[in-house]
């Protein structure tokens, strides 16, 4: 029988593809095959993308396994390997990792597993002195030795059943001609730990380990149960996942765009390579649903190749926002879609994720976005010692952007409890811990309104003694933010931050001679104040006192994300928040942002004109943007009828609706009613 294999090419990867007549061995020749080439690809593939990857500095201190194998694509650091090879001690460990480490996130032991993948890789790439070396072999498998008998176990059950079995599996079928018999049932041991079982991401990492398993015992019938489990993860609706609006939900109703969520696109486009040209591979309908969630999902939240800080998750890892988008951009190029550049908006107009309380608004020089929590949306998790600090991140969080790296890295000099956009307590005390539903908003009234091009968002919050209802109008050029009664029976003092970002240039305030520049900390209690700061314009509206910060801060890492190593960095930051003081009633305030901007134009703004705030109290808001329609922009928060411009307006119910004047009187053109629990 003709057993002539022959080659396509996906993803820049050359790939073998099998005759109709293949056998199960064949095929499981060729996945294996597929594996390698893929592996050694990530260590060597040129083209624009990786090029613009490995300009960025390598991490030291890593826990997130999509960063992990995201540096896995840097050429080999030739000095860091002579390292590996000078440093392994007799028994097959190395004496600059600690396996005595009990941390749940960045687990040191998991380095060992990482550098026998790396060896293991450098062993078969050509081109330099270690190819097919005996001195890399001999590590190899001394350090395969020392793992097989020690069996290192983390605390946390993700290392020990997804995490280590990925990593090693990956470097089992890269290594198999080499392994003896006692080597590969020690691997085989080792995938074992992982079983079929759990759901979302979860579920498919799980698999995936199960697959690599199938492919060292050479059994058919596991590996096809394995691309099963995996395919069936490709699907929308679920309680995890793919969700109807294309955003990704993992432990519970919580977006997760940046950690599992990407994790699972990475990989579901590393199987796609892997099945290719076999009867594994995905069919059509599984590809479109996986183009449908990166055109409609994740297209939306990167700008200029960094991640929305909203989509991060917990995963506040430095540089998060840049390794992120990165990951996806590979993911995405490896489905054969484009459309991830470092400058250049390709996608301009406004959604509202439903499903996760998430609003994306991009035009075509700026971007912002808002994320949200409720009863039905969890609006962040502490988990593994990851995100300890991030307990207000889902209360109305907005995030601008021009560049992009507006946010890069300031999270250790942030304060948390004014995060932008959130209205929260003023406290010293330690922020509380962001447990499971605890971090809800106990309430149904948060949704968002979208024409496609603009849109309003709203929200009740109510946490912790701490009422008030704030709203986002997104136009063409700039934001209206309003909130209202704000109240709360507390001795603690009621804020509002505006922004708080990395200082880029002056701070400047317009005066009645003219802008000055802000320094150091100072109060303002006009009526009106105009700031400027980083392309960004800020317009203050009410009596409120409004705060601003400009200078260095210090912080470290390991405050809100354990894993690192404890050690102090130093920046600049400029944060402005309002005021609303202690035990408020029906506080409010009103202020407009305006990203990508100039001071010639904040200084020419109208707000009278082009800002026309109807109403801004606890039963609706409702603001008319004459330079983006002549309609009213409703949010309505109570079942009762208002009095919109003169004409009343009776809503089904309490939502979000853009009504205009017609001579039968007002009428709804769009309406997004709030789901009601």
């Amino acid at each position: 029988m003709n057993k002539f294999i022959g080659c396509i090419l996906l993803g820049g990867c050359l790939l073998a593809v099998l005759p109709l007549w293949a056998t199960e061995t064949d095929e499981l020749g060729i996945i294996k095959k597929n594996y390698r080439n893929i592996l050694m690809l990530s260590a060597g593939k040129a083209d624009s993308l990786q090029a613009d990857f490995i300009r960025i500095k390598p991490e030291t201190e890593m826990s997130d396994q999509m960063v992990v194998e995201l540096h896995q694509r840097y050429p080999f650091d030739l000095d860091k390997i002579k390292g590996y090879l000078k440093k392994q001690v007799a028994d097959g460990s190395w004496s600059d990792i600690n396996y005595a480490d009990t941390k749940r996130s960045g687990w040191e032991p998991k380095l060992h597993a990482e550098r026998i993948l790396e060896l293991a890789k450098l062993y078969y790439a050509e081109g330099t002195d270690y190819h097919r070396s005996e001195i890399v072999s001999r590590v190899i498998h001394s350090a395969l030795a020392y793992w097989f008998s020690t069996e290192p176990k983390c605390r946390n059950w993700w290392y020990n059943q997804i995490g280590l079995p990925k990593t090693l599996g990956a470097a089992f079928v890269l290594l198999e001609e080499q392994l003896s018999a006692e080597e590969k049932q020690a691997a085989i041991k080792v995938m074992e730990n992982a079983k079929f079982g759990m759901t979302g991401q979860n579920k498919v990492w799980l698999a995936g380990n199960v697959l690599i398993r199938a492919l060292l015992q050479n059994d058919g019938q596991l590996a096809k149960a394995a691309r099963d489990t995996i395919a069936s993860e490709i699907c929308t609706g679920r309680k995890e996942g793919i969700k109807d609006d294309w955003s990704f939900h993992q432990h519970g109703p919580q977006q997760q765009f940046g950690n599992y969520g990407l994790a699972y696109i990475s990989g579901m486009s590393f199987f796609s390579r892997l099945f290719q040209g076999t009867s594994y591979q995905f069919d059509r309908q599984q590809l479109a649903i996986l183009h449908s969630l990166v055109n409609e999902g994740y297209r939306w939240i990167i700008w200029n190749r960094y991640m929305d800080v909203s989509s991060l998750g917990r995963q506040f890892f430095h540089h998060a926002q840049v390794h992120k988008a990165y990951g996806l951009a590979f993911a995405a190029a490896d489905l054969g879609l484009k459309g991830f550049p470092k400058a250049g908006n390709l996608l301009v107009g406004h959604k509202h994720f439903d499903d996760s309380d998430y609003t994306v608004h991009r035009s075509k020089d700026w971007m912002g976005t808002v994320k949200m929590s409720s009863n039905r949306v969890i609006g962040t998790e502490l988990v593994n010692e990851d995100n300890l600090k991030g307990y207000y991140l889902g209360d109305g969080a907005t995030y601008f952007y021009v560049r992009g790296d507006e946010y890069l890295d300031v999270f250790p000099f942030w304060d948390w409890r004014k995060i932008p956009g959130v209205t929260s307590y003023e406290d010293v005390a330690p922020i509380p811990m962001a447990k499971g539903m605890k971090t809800n908003n106990k309430t149904s009234l948060v949704g968002g309104l979208s024409d496609g091009q603009r849109g309003m968002t709203v929200m009740e919050l109510n946490r912790d003694g701490l009422k008030a209802y704030k709203s986002y109008l997104f136009a063409d050029d700039f934001v209206v933010c309003l909130g209202t009664g704000i109240q709360a029976d507390t001795t603690l003092c009621v804020t509002t931050s505006v922004d708080q970002r990395l200082k880029e240039g002056e701070l400047l305030v317009q005066t009645k001679s003219g802008w000055r520049e802000v320094i150091g900390k100072e109060s303002f209690a006009q009526k009106e104040l105009r700031f400027f700061h980083d392309h960004t314009g800020y317009i203050i509206i009410g009596k409120d006192t409004l705060v601003t910060e400009v200078g260095k801060r210090t912080g470290r890492w390991c405050d809100f994300m354990k894993m690192y190593k404890p050690s102090i960095v130093e920046g600049e930051v400029v944060s402005l928040h309002l005021r609303h003081g202690v035990r408020p009633k029906e506080a409010r305030y009103q202020y407009l942002v305006f990203p990508g901007s100039s001071k010639e134009k904040l200084e020419k703004f109208d707000v009278e004109k082009e800002v026309i705030v109807l109403r801004n109290d606890a039963t609706a808001q409702v603001v008319q943007v004459p330079s983006i329609g002549k309609g009213y922009w409703v949010a309505v928060y109570q079942k009762k009828e208002i009095v919109v411009a003169g004409k009343i307006f009776t809503p089904e119910q309490p939502g979000v609706y853009y009504v205009e004047h017609t001579v039968q009187g007002l009428k709804k053109k769009l309406e997004a009613p709030f789901k009601l629990k």
